[in-house]
């Protein structure tokens, strides 16, 4: 689950993206403030508009990149208080957290890709990174599937040029960091850094 809000560029509603599936059709379905974005082909509920977001969450807390117990309670209270028989389902664990490169390929059909398995803790992915400076054995952030980046792009498994991509290997600029440099490179991390845990900025 992602929540974006702005309240200067669309005002006082919160959108709740709940699946990173694209829809090619949806219908909608009003409960007072609560407006929810169902597939129209299978009928899987897909996204939540929260109007007048400020009586029912702490907006303050919606600008960190990963999803909170306390404000998935508040959507949970607004949605019964609005008469919507939605019980949400959400995956709170981190979405950026610290992973091992530990194999890099070049790319068959991309000279500036390489091909990158990557230890994020629970699992392995395999990652298309663009980046000039990645290489096995490093440190790095990975945006996991779901991740919503400061710019607002959300991540999604993608294929990059024939070959399966699930997350990406940040940048410092990417990330939002303070001083991030200008050039192109991934964020390599301190070696002492710990596999699989949440990446703090």
């Amino acid at each position: 689950m992602n929540l974006f809000y702005n309240v200067n560029g669309i005002g006082d509603v919160l959108l709740v993206q709940l699946t990173t599936a694209r829809s090619q059709s949806v219908t909608i379905k009003s409960y007072g403030d609560v407006t929810a974005i169902h597939d129209e082909t299978s009928d899987e509920l897909v996204a939540l508009n929260l109007f007048h977001a400020s009586i029912y969450v702490d907006v303050e807390k919606l600008s960190g990149d990963e999803l909170s117990e306390e404000i998935v309670k508040q959507l949970q209270e607004a949605l019964h208080k609005n008469g919507a028989d939605i019980q949400l389902e959400v995956d709170l664990s981190p979405k950026f957290v610290v992973g091992h490169v530990t194999k890099k390929e070049k790319h068959p059909n991309a000279d500036k890709l390489s091909i990158c398995t990557v230890d994020i803790g629970d699992e392995t992915v395999q990652i298309v990174c663009g980046a000039p400076n990645v290489d096995a054995g490093q440190k790095v952030v990975v945006a996991k599937v779901g991740a919503v980046m400061p710019s607002g792009m959300v991540i999604r498994d993608a294929e990059l040029r024939g070959v399966a991509s699930a997350g990406m290997i940040c940048s410092a600029k990417e990330l939002a960091l303070p001083d991030a440099p200008e050039e192109k490179g991934i964020l390599v991390l301190n070696s002492d850094a710990v596999v699989g845990t949440s990446f703090k900025k």
